[in-house]
This record gives C-alpha cells, sequence and structure tokens, in this order.
C-alpha cells in the first residue's frame, strides 16, 4: 500500500473514486427539456471553494441541491472565524485580549475557551491554550526559529497558570491576572470550523461533503454513488507514503505529527508540538497521532493532547473515552496500532496492533 498519492493535502490526502457515468438523453421536466446529464449536474456535481484560511490551505466540497449556497456560506463562516481567532491579526477579537489582557468574549472564542478548559483539564494539562508565549519564545510563530534557554523557558511556563484567568459564563468576561499570559485557539479552531461547516451543509440539505481544512478532514455522508469516502493517513517518514487508508462517513479525521514544522540547529531537530510539562517539543515516543470522531472539535484538541501524552498514557485514556473517540497511533520504533472501533475500516500493509478496551 505504499504508493504515491494522486493528490496532496497537507498531513492528510483524500481519495476520491469515479462516480457513475449519466446517460445523455432528454426528458419532459415542468414543460421544458432538461438532458439528464443537466439534472445530475445539480445533483452530483460539487460545489468547491477553495479558502486560505488559519494559516492554511482549506476546500470545502458539497454535494446537492442547495451545494452552491451550502459552499458559499461555508467560506464566509471559515473567513469569519479566522476573523476572530487569529493571534496575528491586529483586528481580531484574540490578538486584542492577547494585547489588552481582558475582553467580553464573542460566542465563538467563549465557546471554544469554555472547551478548551474542559479539555485541558481531562487531559491533566496535555491540552494548553494558553502555551503561545512558549510558541513565541521558540519562534513557531514567527519562523524566527531558536533554541531559548533553559531559565527563560522557565519562566514562560508560568504563563500558562489557568488559575491566573478570571472568566464569567454568564457574561463572557475574561480577564488575565497575570501580566503577558496569551491564548491560543490554533489548536482547536480548525476542528471547530469543520464542525462549523458541517452545520451549515446540514442546514442547506447537504447529505455528501468533504471539508478539508489544512488536513483537518470532516466526511460527510457518503459519496454519491453510496460508497464510503476514503481517507489516508500519511507516513510521517515518507511524504509521498502513507500508512492506511480510512473508509468513514460522518466522521472527523485529524492528524498530529512533529514532522508538520519543525527547525533544525546543531544537528538536533525540533518540532512544534511544546510539551506543556517541560515547555520543550515532547518526546514521548510517538510520531503521528489521528484521531477518528463526530466531534471535530475534540478530535482537534486530542490529537495535540495525545501526542503529548505519550503512548501509554494515550491508550488508557482512550479505555477511559473510547464512546468519543478511535485513534491511530504510531510510535517513534515504526509500530502502528489502532484502536477496535476502527479497525474493521482501517487497511494497511504495516503490521497493526489492534488497542481493545
Amino acid at each position: 500500500m505504499r504508493k504515491k498519492f494522486l493528490c496532496s493535502i497537507l498531513m492528510l490526502q483524500i481519495i476520491f473514486l469515479a462516480g457513475c457515468s449519466v446517460e445523455n438523453t432528454e426528458k419532459e421536466t415542468g414543460g421544458e427539456k432538461v438532458s439528464s446529464a443537466e439534472e445530475s449536474k445539480s445533483e452530483d456535481s460539487p460545489a468547491v471553494r477553495e479558502i486560505f484560511a488559519m494559516d492554511t490551505y482549506m476546500t470545502v466540497t458539497a454535494y446537492g441541491e442547495k451545494a452552491e449556497t451550502a459552499a458559499e456560506q461555508a467560506q464566509e463562516r471559515i473567513q469569519e472565524l479566522d476573523a476572530e481567532l487569529s493571534t496575528g491579526e491586529e483586528d481580531s477579537e484574540i490578538y486584542q485580549l492577547n494585547k489588552t489582557g481582558s475582553a467580553i468574549l464573542s460566542d465563538d472564542a467563549a465557546y471554544l475557551y469554555e472547551r478548551s478548559m474542559e479539555i485541558n483539564q481531562e487531559t491533566d494539562g496535555a491540552f494548553q491554550p494558553f502555551i503561545y508565549p512558549i510558541m513565541e519564545l521558540w519562534g513557531f510563530t514567527s519562523q524566527n526559529y531558536q533554541v531559548p534557554k533553559k531559565k527563560v523557558i522557565k519562566e514562560k511556563l508560568l504563563l500558562m497558570d489557568i488559575s491566573q484567568v478570571s472568566y464569567d459564563q454568564k457574561t463572557r468576561e475574561i480577564a488575565f491576572l497575570k501580566e503577558d499570559m496569551k491564548i491560543d485557539f490554533g489548536g482547536i479552531a480548525k476542528g471547530y470550523a469543520s464542525d462549523e461547516v458541517v452545520r451549515i451543509f446540514g442546514e442547506n440539505g447537504v447529505s455528501s461533503g468533504m471539508i478539508s481544512l489544512g488536513g483537518n478532514v470532516w466526511a460527510m455522508g457518503r459519496k454519491t454513488d453510496g460508497s464510503l469516502w476514503r481517507v489516508a493517513i500519511q507516513n510521517p517518514e515518507e511524504s509521498e507514503d502513507y500508512l492506511g487508508v480510512l473508509e468513514i462517513e460522518n466522521k472527523a479525521v485529524i492528524t498530529s505529527g512533529g514532522y508538520e514544522r519543525y527547525f533544525e540547529q546543531d544537528g538536533k531537530r525540533y518540532h512544534h508540538i511544546i510539551d506543556p510539562s517541560t515547555g520543550y517539543p515532547a518526546e514521548n515516543g510517538l510520531t503521528s497521532v489521528t484521531i477518528i470522531s463526530e466531534d471535530g472539535t475534540l478530535a482537534d484538541a486530542l490529537s495535540t493532547s495525545l501526542y503529548v501524552m505519550g503512548l501509554e498514557k494515550a491508550v488508557a485514556w482512550w479505555r477511559g473515552h473510547s464512546s468519543d473517540f478511535d485513534v491511530v497511533l504510531l510510535t517513534d520504533q515504526g509500530q502502528l496500532y489502532v484502536t477496535e472501533g476502527i479497525a474493521s475500516s482501517f487497511s494497511s500493509d504495516f503490521d497493526v496492533e489492534i488497542i481493545e478496551k
């Protein structure tokens, strides 16, 4: 199965199989002649939008009578979220919050803050939305990469103390009680955006669609020919190869790995997935984590969290929450693990060990 991809979408590759052909015959419809090929175009031809937002390239694809409307609304919603949540755009809500240390959050930001705090507590801090000062220190926000001094890292770790945040759920008022604290929803925002696109698709009667937000994939329904969507998971060691293929419907598939963003200094590689407990790139034995879930927001956060945890803790955490998601794990020794909930829908030429409850 280690073949070259036909097309590449960052971490994940989406395999589209050809649909059935349509005969170009005519029939009467409402007093005018419409070819079956033209009729099929409105039902089976995709409405596609390609977008650059949240620092990545995105594609939304919808099928159905209102597909064009759905795709247009999806693009507008993604751009709206990008404008609200960006840490780098001066007009964004989050930029201003980080600058002033206080704000009344929008509905979107409030939801993401509350989900982030919930997941932070459930993962014992492995998911950390206040890690932005550490990311800045390493240069991952500016691409001015450096290995920081231990003393400075230790100082920045103090800025992740969530007890130093005041938040009123009713009024959505938030205030940072420690100077220089900064929040970043980069570890959860694309998953939330994909959930929002799914909502928009549903409101427009779209029952078949594919959403790829920088490799964060949401497969809605089935393909128009009735078959399952096929999503390939990239092999971090070989960019043109893949670990295996998932056949899915109505699920998000989100991968995190240290191979996505990194720099090298003095012969050592430093990747962007920072362990909040140390302030250094996580080195806990995993090279790739893929989360499969009906909740894209959760999947986005967990792909990073389980990477930080390492194999043993990640497996234990899944066993405690197996009704919410499944996972594909690749260790730095090349061993591939798949949880039992998706084992039958995952095919691979690698040796796969199935994780059972």
